[in-house]
């Protein structure tokens, strides 16, 4: 398990991604706009970090995690992805009741399996889901939870070939945790 992104919900996308490119090197990865059927919009970005690195020369398996040298040991940073809309949409309206500013809307934790840790989570009452089955697209599942009781915190499990994001997945998403705000 890793942290694979950090999504935020902003007044303006544009000027916070431009944030974690000039102080982090973030470089835009994807863009794309969703249409909700209600006739709303969310634009969204999705960045990478500038250490993107898909192979890792070592393996992390926890039977020998003490023999692997502390200089392999790589943290990889996580992405992030940027979303804003209109006042009225699902993405404004969470905004503006966050005093305009919006905030972390959800953190993803990449797993081997989506389907086994919600069945884990549920069976040991850790959080409630905000669908009863994960979303998929190609090479692509996720899960959001609701709001932890503990933390506050909205969870996304995600289990992804490569990267990128789905913009059907992302729509489904944002209605899913629309009752969040």
């Amino acid at each position: 398990m890793r942290l694979d992104h950090i999504a935020y919900r902003v007044a303006d996308r544009k000027k916070t991604a431009q944030f974690f490119m000039d102080s982090l090197g973030y470089k835009i990865q994807q863009e794309f706009a969703i249409q909700f059927d209600d006739g709303t919009t969310a634009q969204c970005m999705a960045l990478e970090p500038p250490e993107k690195t898909w192979q890792m020369p070592f393996t992390t398996d926890a039977s020998d995690a003490g023999s692997v040298p502390a200089a392999s040991i790589y943290h990889l940073a996580p992405e992030i992805f940027v979303s804003d809309g209109p006042p009225g949409s699902i993405v404004g309206d969470w905004v503006a009741a966050r005093n305009g500013i919006g905030g972390i809307h959800h953190m993803a934790y990449q797993v081997d399996s989506v389907d086994k840790i919600m069945a884990e989570w549920k069976a040991k009452g850790y959080a409630e889901f905000s669908s009863d089955e994960p979303m998929k697209c190609p090479g692509l599942t996720q899960v959001f939870t609701k709001p932890s009781a503990l933390t506050g915190v909205i969870y996304e499990f995600i289990e992804r070939g490569e990267h990128g994001f789905c913009a059907d997945n992302v729509k489904n998403l944002m209605m899913a945790t629309a009752e969040n705000k």
